[in-house]
C-alpha cells in the first residue's frame, strides 16, 4: 500500500511540475517540465537521502564517536525488528530529528545536537523510537521524494518569474499567469505535504511507544521539542523549507508564510493521545527520572537500555 501512495504521490507532484511548465512556456514548457520531473523522480528515489542530510549539515557518527546515541538507536531497531540505519548528528541548537532513506535496508535517523544535549535519555529513546516507526512504516520515502520535489517546484517556479514573463515563451498568462504560479504552486507541494504527514505523525507516535514501550516519554520529548523550537532558529530548514515535514516538530519559525500550512498535528493533540495509550497500559503517570542531560560524547553509561 505504501508503494502504491508513493506512485500516487509522485504522478500527482510531476502533474504539478508539469504544469508549473505549461504556464511558464507553454506547451513545450511542459514537455520540458515532464522530462526534468522524471530525472528528479529518478534522482530522488536513488540520492534524495543523501541531499537532504547534505542539506542540514548532518554528520555520520558511530559507537566510538557517539556511542550513547548509536546504542539506543541499535536496540530500538532491534526492538522494532530493523536494520540497524546509518546514525547522524547536525549541528543545531533546536532540538529535532527526523528520519529518511527508500527503504529500512537504506534508511538513515538525524537528531540535532540540541535534542540529544537538551533531552534525558529516555526522551531521546522515545524520540528515535518515532523516527524508526517511520521506517518501519516505509514513510521515509515518500516524505523525503515530497522534499525534493516540493523544492524543485517552488524553485521552477523562482525560474518562471525571471525567464518565463512573456507571451514570447507561449506563456498563456503572461506576467500574471508567471506571478500567480510562482505563489501557488509551492502553495499546492506544500498542501500536498500537510495532507501527507499529518497522518503519518499520529501513526509513527503510537507505532513508536509500542517501540520504546512507554508513551510517555515520547510525550515528554513532544512537550520540550515543541517549546524550545518555537524560539529556537534552525536556519539549514529555514534555507530549505520544503524539508519541514520530515521533522518531529515544525522546525520553521512562526515568521515564514510557511507556518500558515503547518505539515505537523496540534503537539497538544499528539500528546493527548499518548497519554491516553499510557493510561491504557497502565503505566507510572510520569517518566523515570533521568541521569542527567543526553551527552553523545558520554560513554560512561551502560549499554543495556531501560526498554529491553
Amino acid at each position: 500500500m505504501n508503494y502504491f501512495r508513493t506512485a500516487i504521490l509522485l504522478a500527482a507532484m510531476t502533474g504539478l511540475f508539469m504544469a508549473v511548465g505549461a504556464m511558464i512556456g507553454g506547451q513545450s514548457g511542459m514537455v520540458v517540465a515532464f522530462g526534468v520531473a522524471v530525472a528528479i523522480n529518478a534522482f530522488s528515489y536513488w540520492n534524495s537521502d543523501k541531499l537532504v542530510l547534505r542539506m542540514h549539515g548532518a554528520r555520520e557518527v558511530d559507537a566510538g564517536s557517539a556511542p550513547d546515541y548509536y546504542e539506543t538507536v541499535r536496540q530500538l531497531a532491534a526492538n522494532a525488528d530493523l536494520p540497524m540505519p546509518r546514525v547522524y548528528i547536525m549541528e543545531n541548537d533546536q532540538p529535532n530529528a527526523f528520519a529518511t532513506g527508500r527503504n529500512p535496508e537504506h534508511a538513515a535517523v538525524a537528531a540535532t545536537t540540541g535534542l540529544l544535549q537538551s533531552l534525558s535519555r529516555e526522551e531521546v529513546a522515545g524520540v528515535m523510537a518515532h523516527e524508526l516507526a517511520h521506517i518501519k512504516n516505509r514513510d521515509t520515502l515518500t516524505m523525503t521524494i515530497t522534499a525534493t520535489l516540493a523544492g524543485a517546484i517552488s524553485m521552477l517556479a523562482n525560474f518562471g518569474l525571471f525567464f518565463g514573463g512573456g507571451r514570447g515563451n507561449n506563456n498563456p498568462l503572461g506576467i500574471v499567469g508567471t506571478l500567480l504560479v510562482m505563489f501557488l504552486a509551492p502553495l499546492a507541494a506544500g498542501l500536498v505535504q500537510m495532507a501527507i504527514s499529518r497522518s503519518r505523525e499520529y501513526q509513527a507516535d503510537k507505532i513508536g511507544a509500542e517501540i520504546c514501550r512507554q508513551p510517555r516519554w515520547l510525550a515528554s520529548a513532544l512537550a520540550k521539542i515543541a517549546g524550545a523550537a518555537a524560539h529556537t532558529p534552525n536556519n539549514a530548514a529555514e534555507r530549505n523549507p520544503a524539508t519541514a515535514h520530515m521533522f518531529i516538530i515544525n522546525p520553521l519559525s512562526g515568521e515564514r508564510m510557511d507556518s500558515l500550512f503547518s505539515t505537523h498535528p496540534n503537539t497538544q493533540n499528539r500528546i493527548a493521545r499518548l497519554e491516553d495509550m499510557a493510561r491504557g497500559w497502565d503505566l507510572p503517570g510520569t517518566p523515570p527520572a533521568a541521569a542527567g542531560p543526553w551527552s553523545p560524547a558520554a560513554s560512561q553509561r551502560t549499554a543495556r537500555g531501560p526498554w529491553g
